[in-house]
C-alpha cells in the first residue's frame, strides 16, 4: 500500500485526502479517501467512488472533534455516528483538525441562520427561487440588525472608555489643588465630565438590554430550527439504514443465485441502497461486518388441507387413509381437545385465597457502565466475575427457574389428554412459555449461595408445589422439583455455563428438564437453548433465544422439535420465531407447531404430507397440509408500569415477597436482594460482600474437614454422615498443606445436599439430584434444625 497522500485544499471550501479509519476489531484500521465541503465530512473507499458510492457522512455543525495522541482524533455527533480516524504524520493530522474546526465554525453559524419554518438556509441556492430569496433576505436583515446594536455597543463602548479616563484626571487634579479660588471652576469641570459618563454608561446598558431582548428572541427560533434539523435527519438516516442493508442483501443475494420473492426484486430499491447510508452503515458490507445470524432455509412448508378434511361429520374420518398423518383419535375430537381443554369444576375454597402483592419499589436511576467492569472478564466464566448489584435484578436464580411455572396451565391440561401426540403438543408450548419472561429482563439474577433454598407453594391457588435448591456452587448447579394435585410432576437439574465475548454475552444452560405425568406414565424430557445477551459494549441490551429442542415422549417414542430461530437483521421471518414438528415413534409428522417464543404458540393438525421442491441448498423439503392453525398458548400481559419493575410479570412480582414459615434458606430471606429491591443499593452491594466472603470462609472450613478425614481413617468414618465423600490420598504422598486447600480442583467441593439426592438417571443416563422429600414436612412441623446458617 502507498503512503498516503497530503490533504489538499481545493477551492470552495473542499478538503480532501487520505485517512485511516478504524472499521472492527479483526480489521482495525482500513484506508480511506475523505471529503471535507460544506460543512459534511465524507469517505469513500476510493478516490473513484466521489461519482456514485458515498460510505458515510457525518455533519460538523452537531459534531465533536477530539484528539487522542499525536495522529489520532475522534470525530463523534452525539452517539449515532463516531469517526476513529488516523493520520500517516502529526503535521497531517493537524492540517484536518485545523480544516475541519474552520469548517465546524461556519457549518454552526449557517445553521444557526435557520428560521421557525426548520428549514435549512445553506441548503438553498441563491438560484432555487424565490422562497430562497425570502429567506435570505429575512437573514441578511436580522444579521444588519445584530452587527448594528454590536457596532452600538463598540461606540458606548469607547465613548465609556474616554470619559471615564477625563474623569479620572479631573479627580486627580481636584486633589492636586490649594487654592480656593480654582476650586469652584474644577468641581464644575468634574461634575459635567461625571454627568457624561453616566450618560454614556445608561447609553451602554440600553444598547446590552436591546442586543440581548433581540438574541433572546431569535435564539429561540434557532433552537427550534435545529431541533427540526436534527430530527428530520435522524429520520433520514433511519431510512439510508435501512436501505443501505436491504440493498447488502440483495447483492449477497443475487451473488449466491438466491431467487428473490418479488417484494424484493424492485430495481429502484436497489439503486437506492446503494447512495450514502448512516455512519458505517455500508462501509464494510461486502467485507461482511455484519456479524448477524444469516436466515436459513424452512425445514418444510404448511398449506391448507383439502377441504375435504374440513368436514365435520365423525363418519367420514374413517375414510382417510394412513399416509395422510392421522393418528387412532379423531380429527374431530383431537382438534376440539387440543383448541379448548375445560377443567373440571373446582372444589369451593372454605379459606380465602391469599392476596399477592401487584408491586415492588421502582427501580432507582443509578447509572454504571457495564463495560468498566466486564473489559477485564472477556473469556471468563460469569459465575466467577464479581459483578455489583447495579446490573441485578432482586430474583435470584432459583426464582427465575420456578418462574419456568407461570403457564402451569399447559401441564394442567396436558394431564387429562387421551392422545400422547396432543399431550406432546401441549408440553411443546409449555417449553416455549418459559422464555416469554426473559425478552425485556436483561437483569441479572442473584448467583444463589451453597444451600440456599426457594419454595413457590400454590397448592391452594393452582394446585401445585414447587422447591428448588442450590446443590453446587462451581460449577453453580440448582436442583428443581414441581408436583401438582393434576397429576404431573416437573423436575430439573440446570447448570450454567456462561461465557462473555466482548461484544455478546452467551448463557448455555447444561442439563436435563423431565416432566412425568401420572395417569399415562408418560414421561418427557428436554434440554434449554442457548440464551444470548446483546450490545453488551455499546447500545441498548436485548436478549436472543437460539438453537434447537428435541421433546422427547420416552414411553411412546413420540417426538416434537423445536426450532428457536437466531434473529437476523436480513430475514423476513418474524423475529423471535419457533416452529416445530410433532413426530411420533415411526417419524411420521402429526402435528405443525409455529409461533414466537415471547408471544405466543399456534397448532394445526397435519392431514397429509408430501416432498416438496428443494431448498436454496438443494434439500428437499416437506410440504405438510394442515387444517386451520389454532392457538394453544399465548403470553400473559405485563402488569402495569412493568417497565419501571425490572419488567416483571405477575408471578414475578410475588416471587420475593416475604412469607411466613420458609426456610431459613429461602432466597425471600436474603438480606443483599432484599436490600436492592427496597432500592438500597450501596448496602446491597456491601451486604452481598458480606455473604459471598461468608460463603467463601464456609467453603474452606469444609474442605480442611474433608481433608482432616481423608488423612485419619477412623475420622473418615464418622465424617461420612456429614460430608458427600470424602477426599482420598495416596499412601505415599503427604496430605497437602492448608494453602493449597482452596484450590477447587485438588479439593472438590463435599457440600450434601439437604433436599435433594443424587442418583443415575434412568432416561437421560447421567447422575441427577432428585427430590428425596422431607421439605414440607419439614414446613408443617416448622422444624428448620437441620438448615445451615447462610445468610
Amino acid at each position: 500500500m502507498s503512503e498516503p497522500k497530503s490533504p489538499t485544499l481545493t477551492p470552495g471550501d473542499t478538503y480532501k485526502g487520505w485517512l485511516f479509519k478504524w472499521t472492527n476489531y479483526i480489521k482495525g484500521y482500513q484506508r480511506r479517501w475523505f471529503v471535507l465541503s460544506n460543512g459534511l465530512l465524507s469517505y469513500y473507499r476510493t478516490q473513484a467512488e466521489m461519482g456514485h458510492t458515498c460510505r458515510g457522512t457525518i455533519n460538523l455543525a452537531t459534531a465533536n472533534i477530539a484528539v487522542e495522541d499525536s495522529c489520532n482524533f475522534v470525530i463523534s455527533n452525539g452517539g449515532a455516528q463516531t469517526y476513529h480516524l488516523k493520520a500517516s504524520s502529526e503535521v497531517e493530522r493537524q492540517r484536518w483538525i485545523t480544516a475541519l474546526e474552520l469548517a465546524k465554525a461556519k457549518a454552526v453559524q449557517m445553521q444557526a441562520e435557520s428560521d421557525d419554518s426548520g428549514d435549512d438556509f445553506p441548503a438553498v441556492s441563491p438560484n432555487s427561487g424565490q422562497g430562497g430569496d425570502c429567506r435570505n433576505t429575512e437573514i441578511q436583515s436580522t444579521l444588519r440588525t445584530l452587527n448594528s446594536k454590536v457596532e452600538d455597543l463598540a461606540t458606548c463602548n469607547d465613548l465609556i472608555v474616554k470619559h471615564g479616563s477625563a474623569l479620572q484626571r479631573s479627580l486627580s487634579e481636584l486633589e492636586g489643588l490649594r487654592v480656593a479660588v480654582d476650586m469652584g471652576e474644577k468641581v464644575k469641570q468634574v461634575t459635567e465630565r461625571a454627568t457624561l459618563f453616566r450618560i454614556t454608561s445608561n447609553a451602554m446598558i440600553n444598547a446590552c438590554r436591546d442586543f440581548l431582548s433581540m438574541a433572546q428572541s431569535h435564539s429561540k427560533r434557532w433552537q427550534k430550527a435545529l431541533q427540526t434539523e436534527r430530527e428530520q435527519r435522524i429520520r433520514l438516516e433511519e431510512t439510508l439504514e435501512q436501505l443501505a442493508k436491504q440493498h447488502n442483501h440483495l447483492e449477497r443475494a443475487f451473488r449466491g443465485a438466491t431467487v428473490l420473492p418479488p417484494s424484493f426484486s424492485n430495481p429502484a430499491l436497489g439503486n437506492k441502497g446503494g447512495v450514502s447510508g448512516k455512519a458505517d452503515a455500508s462501509d464494510e458490507d461486502d467485507d461482511n461486518e455484519f456479524f448477524d445470524a444469516m436466515e436459513e432455509p424452512a425445514e418444510f412448508i404448511t398449506v391448507p388441507a383439502d377441504p375435504k378434511y374440513h368436514r365435520r361429520s365423525g363418519s367420514n374420518i374413517s375414510g382417510i387413509s394412513s399416509e395422510t398423518g392421522t393418528d387412532d383419535q379423531s380429527v374431530n375430537f383431537d382438534e376440539l381437545s387440543l383448541a379448548s381443554n375445560p377443567e373440571s369444576p373446582q372444589p369451593l375454597e372454605l379459606e380465602p385465597v391469599r392476596q399477592r402483592r401487584t408491586r415492588i419499589p421502582d427501580k432507582p436511576n443509578y447509572y454504571l457502565n457495564l463495560w468498566s467492569i466486564m473489559k477485564n472478564c472477556i473469556g471468563k466464566e460469569l459465575s466467577k466475575i464479581p459483578m455489583p448489584v447495579n446490573f441485578n435484578e432482586p430474583l435470584s436464580m432459583l426464582q427465575r427457574l420456578s418462574e419456568d411455572l407461570e403457564y402451569y396451565e399447559l401441564l394442567d391440561k396436558a394431564a387429562k389428554c387421551h392422545s400422547s401426540l396432543e399431550q406432546m403438543c401441549y408440553v411443546a408450548a409449555f417449553t416455549v412459555s418459559s422464555y416469554s419472561t426473559t425478552v425485556h429482563r436483561t437483569g441479572k439474577p442473584f448467583n444463589p449461595l451453597l444451600g440456599e433454598t426457594f419454595e413457590l407453594d400454590r397448592h391452594r391457588e393452582c394446585g401445585y408445589r414447587s422447591l428448588c435448591e442450590q446443590v453446587s456452587h462451581h460449577p453453580p448447579a440448582a436442583a428443581h422439583h414441581a408436583f401438582s394435585e393434576k397429576g404431573w410432576t416437573l423436575r430439573q437439574e440446570i447448570t450454567l455455563a456462561s461465557k462473555f465475548r466482548g461484544k455478546y454475552l452467551s448463557i448455555m444452560p447444561l442439563g436435563s428438564i423431565q416432566c412425568i405425568f401420572e395417569k399415562s406414565n408418560n414421561h418427557y424430557s428436554w434440554k434449554k437453548v442457548t440464551t444470548t445477551v446483546h450490545n453488551i459494549i455499546v447500545g441498548k441490551l436485548w436478549i436472543d433465544q437460539s438453537g434447537e429442542i428435541d421433546v422427547v415422549n420416552h414411553k411412546t417414542g413420540d417426538r416434537c422439535h423445536l426450532k428457536f430461530a437466531p434473529y437476523s437483521y436480513f430475514s423476513r421471518d418474524v423475529p423471535r420465531k419457533v416452529t416445530g414438528v410433532v413426530t411420533d415413534k415411526d417419524g411420521k409428522a402429526h402435528y405443525v407447531l409455529s409461533g414466537t417464543w415471547d408471544e405466543k404458540m399456534e397448532f394445526s393438525k397435519i392431514m397429509q404430507s408430501s416432498k416438496g421442491e428443494n431448498g436454496t441448498e438443494g434439500k428437499q423439503r416437506t410440504v405438510y397440509q394442515t387444517l386451520k392453525a389454532k392457538e394453544i398458548w399465548r403470553k400473559n400481559p405485563l402488569p402495569e408500569g412493568a417497565e419501571n419493575m425490572y419488567y416483571f410479570s405477575s408471578l414475578a412480582l410475588t416471587l420475593n415477597e416475604p412469607e411466613e414459615g420458609v426456610a431459613p434458606t429461602d432466597s425471600r430471606r436474603r438480606p443483599d436482594q432484599r436490600l436492592m429491591e427496597e432500592g438500597h443499593w450501596d448496602e446491597a452491594n456491601a451486604e452481598k460482600q458480606r455473604l459471598e466472603e461468608k460463603q467463601r470462609s464456609t467453603r474452606r472450613e469444609r474442605e480442611r474437614e474433608a481433608v482432616k478425614a481423608a488423612s485419619s481413617p477412623e475420622e473418615a468414618v464418622t465424617e461420612t454422615s456429614i460430608n458427600d465423600s470424602p477426599l482420598k490420598t495416596d499412601a505415599k504422598e503427604p496430605a497437602p498443606a492448608s494453602s493449597e486447600i482452596s484450590d477447587e480442583s485438588a479439593h472438590p467441593d463435599t457440600y450434601q445436599s439437604l433436599w435433594f439426592e443424587k442418583i443415575d438417571d434412568p432416561v437421560s443416563g447421567e447422575m441427577l439430584h432428585i427430590y428425596k422429600g422431607g421439605y414440607w414436612e419439614a414446613k408443617e412441623q416448622g422444624n428448620w434444625d437441620m438448615c445451615p446458617d447462610i445468610f
